[in-house]
């Protein structure tokens, strides 16, 4: 009955999941994020309900229901084109140059010089009205404008300035246009999505069997909403970013240390951020995890620095600034209590502390809960408007089974459908509050002693 019930449930998800993709998105003129944000809700509570049915079971279906829910709920989400962000069409885009020969670094896409390499799905002719004026049709098409002053209707966002991403990313684009041509929209790199997300859930399921973990909690990363909607319906280049960073933590966790820090370089070579997850290896991984993960960053970026120069630095420190991330009014809670620029301040004394602590207590046979935190407290201080950014914590959400932590992904997800601020400030302030008081209860007594005392206890432990 139990196993019933599941597939019931991930059936209803599924089925959930293709009709939020199919009808309900954030392009509207004047949108009501209403239904979004109770289907998104109702997907989170089936996910919750399937997860607590499944540690309740045991033996070969556990292994066979989370693949096939991340395959089955992973499909339905690829019924739809994307329905909260536009940023796989630059993706699309930067593949597109780049097959043609062009650095996406060197050219905006609204550069006139590029006229003849546009697919009419990116940027569709403007339409002439009764009254003579051209006008842009169509959801997610915005108006923009050439270099040389014509009308462009796009798809993309930030047409006037240079890509943003890091050469993994790039070369991930344009591997998948090369395969496909121009000509497909969306469901090229959903579809991409879709195989890196099934790809991290059988390596999931592999690591945690070889290292005696609860495999049902890889349903945790498989059947999660926000893996469906931004893995694969936005197509977010993030996950594959994700996959090399487990990647690296089965590798160095396993003193394989040369390799793991060659995939945890491509990582950091997608988007960055995965630069998150390598103070809890430091300790194991040392300085040959750092030189290979350095030098692969680098050699990545050799072709482009050669094609483009300093340009490789693309629109990032723009980017910077116009989120709020210069000037401190990003950050939610840290503002309340350190407002302007000072919150820059604070907010990295926060991280260089949690950096701390996590590289003086993390155990390196089991890195995760180190990763968990670091990554969980970098999202909750930096409080980020796009909740895709928290696919780099689920994976660990996964191996440690510290479900509490879902609550930050939770939280930014409200974040993007509702951008209020004082929402915004609730939401991570309950997310806070719960993963303290559950993370206390699990250390159980003694805690805060151990706390005070990181360096005897790890000693110890270590013994």
């Amino acid at each position: 009955m139990r196993l019933i019930l599941i597939s019931g449930l991930l059936v209803l998800s599924a089925a959930l999941t293709a009709f939020s993709v199919s009808t309900l998105h954030l392009f509207a003129p004047e949108r009501d994020e209403i239904p979004l944000v109770l289907g998104t809700s109702a997907l989170w509570l089936l996910f919750g309900l399937a997860w607590w049915l499944l540690r309740r079971v045991n033996g070969r279906a556990v292994v066979a229901l989370i693949l096939a829910g991340s395959a089955l709920i992973g499909g339905a989400a690829m019924v739809g084109p994307p329905n909260t962000s536009t940023d796989s069409a630059r993706y699309a885009w930067d593949g597109i140059v780049q097959n043609n020969g062009i650095s996406p670094y060197a050219f905006t896409p609204a550069d006139a010089r590029l006229d003849s390499l546009r697919p009419d799905w990116l940027f569709p002719a403007p339409q002439t009205t009764a009254a003579g004026t051209e006008v842009c049709i169509g959801e997610r098409i915005a108006r923009a404008r050439t270099t040389d002053g014509d009308l462009l209707c796009s798809a993309l966002n930030r047409t006037a300035v240079p890509t943003i991403y890091p050469p993994a990313s790039e070369i991930f684009f344009a591997g998948v246009r090369f395969l496909t041509g121009p000509g497909p929209a969306y469901w090229p790199l959903q579809l991409a999505g879709l195989l890196l997300s099934l790809g991290t859930t059988v390596m999931l399921l592999v690591g945690m069997r070889r290292r005696g973990l609860d495999e049902r909690n890889a349903a945790l990363w498989a059947w999660c909403p926000l893996v469906a909607t931004e893995a694969v319906t936005n197509s977010h280049v993030d996950m594959l970013g994700v996959i090399f960073v487990v990647a690296a933590v089965f590798l160095v966790s396993t003193r394989k240390v040369w390799r793991g820090g060659i995939m945890l370089g491509i990582a950091i070579g997608t988007k960055l951020i995965p630069v998150l997850a390598a103070p809890a290896l430091l300790k194991r991984g040392g300085w040959r995890m750092v030189a290979a993960s350095v030098l692969s960053f680098a050699l990545l970026y050799v072709p482009y620095v050669l094609a483009t120069g300093i340009g490789v630095l693309g629109y990032l420190p723009g980017y910077l600034s116009e989120e709020g991330y210069q000037d401190g009014s990003r950050f939610a809670l840290v503002s309340l209590v350190a407002p302007g620029s000072s919150a820059i301040i604070v907010a990295g004394v926060i991280l260089a502390v949690v950096a701390v602590l996590v590289i003086l207590t993390t155990d390196q046979n089991r890195p995760w809960v180190g990763q968990l935190v670091m990554i969980g407290a970098t999202l909750l201080v930096l409080s980020p408007r796009y909740p895709w950014y928290a696919l780099l914590l689920l994976p660990f959400v996964a191996l440690s089974g510290r479900w509490e932590w879902l609550l930050v992904p939770m939280a930014l997800t409200l974040r993007l459908l509702v951008p209020n601020p004082e929402l915004t400030r609730v939401s991570i302030a309950i997310a806070v509050i719960v993963i303290v008081a559950v993370s206390l209860r699990r250390a159980g007594p003694g805690v805060l002693k151990r706390m005070r005392h990181p360096f005897v206890f790890t000693q110890s432990s270590s013994a």
